[in-house]
């Protein structure tokens, strides 16, 4: 068994609305320091498959389903 772990976040130059919305309540609550936020999403995968494969599988749960390509990068490492 492998565990994949897919991180999905906003492409460069995409606005980040949750981010800015969470960086703003930070502020209020006096964190003074805090420069950005940025959201990302992660998923861990268990897969009955070898690393190679595993990472295959990743990336095409990516391409079909967890990413959206025009606005979204993502990135499949093995755990």
């Amino acid at each position: 068994m492998v565990t994949v772990e897919i991180r999905i976040e906003l492409k460069k130059g995409i606005v980040d609305p949750e981010g800015k919305n969470v960086m703003k309540t930070l502020k209020l609550l006096g964190f003074s320091g805090v420069r950005s936020v940025k959201s990302i999403k992660v998923f861990d995968v268990e897969l009955d498959a070898s690393p190679e494969e595993a990472i295959k599988s990743g990336e095409e749960m990516c391409t079909k389903l967890l990413a959206n390509s025009v606005i979204q990068d993502f990135k499949v490492t093995v755990r």
